[in-house]
């Protein structure tokens, strides 16, 4: 009898392979970090190729760890960065050129010049996205318009889109060999080009933009039971196993923290930082700068969707500290620096370094300290560092309380952040409401196994799922009013210093 399900998780930094079993806890792991390419100020890239070497070995890697044999694994599921674009050559695999990351700022004239009809929420009622320069529909623009050959190519149908997704599932399932060329609900409600009703992909919005249709791929759900296709033989899984389940990352981290019913929330704390609520089976326009999206959908049953604050930079930051001003030698040396003083001394460290995501969507701004006095010293800095991602999640849980009238009673918390206890104690502080840390912090690839198990009966429910739950760690805030309210208005405030920057 098949004991496991396998996970594929493509992350902004890093590839991994997780195996899981039935209860949902990890019996192997293996992780690649891949270059971060930086060719000029605002752009950031992935090599494809470099994700796609990085997939096979972690999961040969994996495999082996758990001394899987030939019919262990019953399904393979995908996670991934979201938004990242890639356009390659269907006959080939190969890219057209490096993948640009959500991160990437360069499409902010195409973003500009689209919004001259209509605002910034020229397409919000249809996708409910703004447009701005995280989604991939202007990638694809601006790789259309710069790429040389790509128009062409992509017109004959020789040159396909995807998100890391589909690029993943299509090599898993034999690449040029007849890869399945998909993606599910989630990952397609984040390029702007899918009608949050329909499910599919909007023609009038790809006549707007000047995407050819058939660059796109199929949408599917994001748990299948009609698999899109089998691992190759000669791969990296060596046997034939049902590609079923595909998630976007922060959905697939909503699955694996099991927020099945409308008002659960939880907040991925990764190189950014994603907050999604679950809002129902009917989507939630939002009037406070939050992204309507997909937060998954099971087979026939009808799709679920979410209320998301994505916020650009968390991790990100305390990585600036380590590798761009060498305060820190490693990621986890930030708590102890941070821990060397008792506040932040007065100081705020806003990190729009590619501007501001929920609730401002401003693309415009740039990164400030602001409060800079000859007081301050290194550890002022690293707890300002950290004190950002609270606040900012502090933002987008206010935007989602006045959307959805439901008043959160506690946060569900994952991600590789959240073994930092300052972090964590300082959130359920600016929050006013525990912040709670389930047994298997790394719900990402969790998500993505249990929508993969499903599919093949695995998993016989979503109740199934919720049995999986439990709690690790749970931090109860101790800051009276007073303070966080003090505290978080100097926050506010401290964010406004950073508009207008980029003319």
């Amino acid at each position: 009898m098949a004991k496991y399900v396998a996970a594929v998780d493509q992350g902004t930094t890093s590839t991994r392979c997780m195996i899981f079993d039935h209860s949902g806890k990890v019996i192997s792991i293996d992780q690649k970090e891949h270059e971060q390419i930086y060719p000029k100020a605002g752009w950031v890239e992935h090599d494809p190729m470099e994700i796609w070497e990085a997939t096979q070995g972690v999961v040969k890697n994996a495999v082996a760890k758990a001394d899987a044999q030939p019919g262990d694994i019953v399904a393979v599921g995908v996670t991934n960065q979201r938004e990242t674009t890639i356009v390659w050559d269907r006959k080939t695999g190969k890219p057209f050129s490096n993948a640009i990351v959500w991160q990437d700022t360069r499409t902010d004239q195409i973003c500009n010049h689209l919004a001259q009809d209509g605002g910034q929420d020229r397409f919000r009622s249809k996708v409910g996205l703004p447009l701005a320069t995280y989604f991939s529909a202007p990638k694809i623009m601006w790789m259309l318009e710069n790429v040389q050959g790509l128009r062409a190519a992509a017109e004959h149908g020789d040159a396909i889109f995807g998100t890391i997704d589909t690029w993943e599932i299509w090599w898993l399932t034999g690449g040029p060999k007849g890869g399945a060329h998909v993606t599910d609900v989630t990952n397609a409600s984040r390029t702007m080009l899918m009608d949050l009703e329909t499910l599919d992909w909007d023609g009038k919005i790809l006549d707007i933009m000047g995407i050819p249709r058939q660059m796109l791929p199929r949408v599917v759900p994001s748990s299948d039971p009609d698999a899109w296709g089998f691992t190759a033989k000669g791969g990296p899984f060596s046997d034939a196993i049902p590609v079923c389940g595909d998630l976007g990352d922060q959905q697939a981290a909503l699955v694996g923290q099991t927020c099945f019913s409308p008002g659960e929330a939880k907040n991925t704390y990764g190189t950014g930082c994603f907050m999604l609520l679950n809002t129902g089976t009917e989507p939630v326009p939002s009037k406070s700068g939050l992204l309507t999206t997909l937060g998954y959908k099971v087979g026939d049953q009808s799709a679920v969707y979410c209320l998301e604050g994505s916020i650009a930079i968390t991790g990100a930051l305390v990585q600036l500290l380590r590798d761009n001003l060498k305060m820190i030698e490693k990621s986890t040396d930030v708590s102890e620096l941070a821990g060397t003083v008792e506040d932040n001394g007065g100081i705020y460290f806003v990190p729009a370094f590619s501007g501001l995501y929920a609730p401002y969507w401003r693309n415009d701004a740039r990164g400030v300290i602001v409060g800079l006095t000859r007081y301050i010293n290194r550890g002022h800095i690293a707890r300002a560092a950290l004190e950002a991602t609270a606040f900012q999640t502090r933002e987008v849980l206010d935007a989602m309380e006045k959307d959805s009238g439901v008043q959160l009673k506690a946060l569900k918390v994952d991600g590789g952040m959240v073994v930092n206890d300052l972090l964590m104690q300082f959130q359920a502080d600016i929050l006013g409401v525990p912040a709670v840390r389930p047994m298997v912090a790394e719900t990402t690839a969790l998500g993505a196994a249990y929508a993969a198990g499903l599919a093949q009966g695995f998993w016989g429910s979503l109740d199934d799922l919720r049995q999986n739950w439990q709690i690790d760690k749970t931090w109860e805030p101790r800051m009276d009013a007073q303070t966080r309210e003090k505290l978080y208005k100097g926050w506010l405030k401290a964010v406004t210093r950073t508009f207008d920057w980029v003319e």
